[in-house]
């Protein structure tokens, strides 16, 4: 097993993320640690970090040696950004860093940063084109990307901080003092006339973006409180931004979604945005949980496992890290899959589901098995709570709930038991249940025709004809448990496609 740490030094805030790295590839986050260094903040007159900035940062850097030290973290990678990036002695406070905790603490440039954000949303996010923004406390990057590749990139030392104290947005805003930084901002961003894209989002990266996805969710009681991949349409944006203009640091620290430290920044990081939405017409913000540290880790694991550095299918690789985490043999997770994805196709015209249905199910087939981990008895609902919360990258907030209630249901639960936990009759329908109860005997089925776990029967055949849906099998050793169980979901195939399933098996 490796374990590695990742610092990112920012403008605003600090960050130390400890990951473990096991045998079989998986990996999962293990300790998390920000602290409040607000740098930009700490700048003189003639560009250098202060005194205090020094202390603050070393004090910091020697909390997260010391849990480096403790989670006996194999290596570390640690970067600073724009506030250190930008100051005079910036390479000063690095090496006395080094010196006081034996940590290399690597200056990154700007294009560098826009490039590793890039690779933490395009590892997680699935658009194909878009504009990423990952907004910071002394610097915003910029990233254009079509078919999943960066077109042009810049990172711009305007950021949340900075602006706050450029402009004094602290508390109140003037109309006039607006009309200023409204100005400022578009004139900065209108140097790079790439950015005019109306049809393309935005995505956000960062502070400011998860707090603006934070607000609209709590001001709309949004079921969850998942915020990558979350959607908020220009018109939900200029919402929350006209509240915050109108509201005084008080009134802004008792809004909902808002963290009180962030009050105070809020509306210059909000004025960006704006700006960014008015300069490149786009319609849409899409906030990102992943950036800078997830690119670094992404950078560092592909180089380590031999594999793609940008994943493919997000979907596919995060299902995969996954099922690697909590099941030591997948053998039969795949076999089960394979058997679902097989009658899903072969019956195509009884269940008249598309090809997002098949990603589910196949989502739900390969972690259907996971809630072992937790407790063999009423393992499917334990599933189904881990396949909702994991970090499944790729589905919607709904698609992952989908998911999680086929692998849930194909095995003694149903909509019943589904019906006590508001997040799911809030975000599903009827149509969507209907999917779900389609899609969960598919995997029951297949969950049957492997019931030992032995790969004993395969299909060699499936489809339709006049007498119903059939399967024709074959055996490799006597499956008793197997056809036993499949007998047990004959009236479930009837009740839910009006007609019967015939089998018939055949020795190998």
């Amino acid at each position: 097993m490796q374990r590695i740490a990742i610092i990112d030094i920012g403008s605003n805030s600090a960050r130390l993320v400890i990951t473990h790295i096991y045998k079989n590839g998986a990996y999962n986050m293990v300790y998390n640690q920000k602290e409040a260094l607000r740098l930009s903040q700490k700048i003189d007159k003639n560009g250098n970090l202060t005194q205090q900035a020094f202390t603050d940062t070393i004090e910091t850097m020697k909390s997260f040696a010391y849990m480096c030290k403790l989670y006996h973290a194999d290596r570390i990678i640690a970067v600073a950004t724009a506030a250190i990036r930008n100051a005079g002695n910036g390479a000063e406070l690095t090496r006395l860093v080094q010196r006081e905790t034996d940590i290399n603490l690597h200056i990154i440039t700007g294009n560098t940063e826009a490039y590793i954000s890039y690779l933490g949303v395009i590892n997680t996010l699935p658009y194909h084109s878009g504009i990423i923004f990952d907004l910071g406390g002394g610097s915003t990057e910029l990233i254009l990307f079509q078919d999943r590749k960066i077109l042009e990139s810049v990172s711009v030392p305007i950021g949340a901080v900075n602006t706050t104290a450029l402009f004094n947005t602290r508390n109140t805003v003037s109309s006039s003092v607006y009309g200023e930084l409204s100005f400022f901002l578009r004139t900065r961003l209108a140097e790079y006339p790439w950015l005019k894209q109306p049809k393309l989002p935005l995505i956000g990266v960062g502070g400011t973006a998860r707090t603006i996805g934070k607000m609209h969710q709590r001001a709309t009681k949004y079921p969850t409180t998942k915020i990558h991949n979350y959607k908020l349409t220009v018109q939900a944006f200029h919402g929350i931004f006209n509240r915050l203009k109108n509201s005084t640091l008080e009134e802004r620290r008792k809004i909902s979604g808002l963290s009180s430290d962030r009050a105070d920044i809020i509306i210059a990081g909000a004025a960006i945005i704006n700006a960014l939405f008015e300069v490149t017409g786009s319609k849409q913000l899409i906030t990102s949980g992943c950036g800078l540290r997830e690119g670094l880790f992404y950078d560092y694991y592909s180089k380590e496992r031999g594999i793609p550095l940008i994943a493919e299918d997000i979907l596919a690789r995060s299902t995969d890290n996954i099922l690697n985490l909590y099941t030591p043999d997948p053998t039969h997770s795949h076999h089960i899959t394979n058997l679902a994805l097989a009658m899903f196709d072969a019956w195509k015209p009884l269940h008249g589901l598309g090809k997002n249905c098949r990603r589910l199910l196949k989502t739900a087939a390969l972690l259907h098995d996971i809630g072992i981990t937790i407790n063999f008895y009423s393992h499917a609902r334990h599933s189904a709570y881990m396949i909702q919360n994991a970090k499944l990258f790729g589905l919607t907030h709904k698609e992952q709930l989908l998911a999680s209630a086929v692998a849930g249901w194909h095995n003694g639960i149903s909509k019943s038991y589904f019906s006590r936990d508001p997040l799911y009759m809030t975000m599903l329908t009827e149509n969507n249940w209907q999917t779900v109860s389609r899609l969960a005997l598919l995997l029951a089925l297949a969950e049957s025709l492997d019931y030992t776990q032995t790969g004993i029967l395969s299909i060699t055949r499936a489809g339709i004809n006049n007498e119903g849906a059939f399967l024709e099998l074959k055996e490799h050793g006597n499956p008793v448990i197997e056809l036993h169980q499949i007998r047990a979901h004959l009236k479930w195939f009837f009740k839910t496609f009006g007609k019967p399933l015939h089998f018939k098996v055949t020795e190998d």
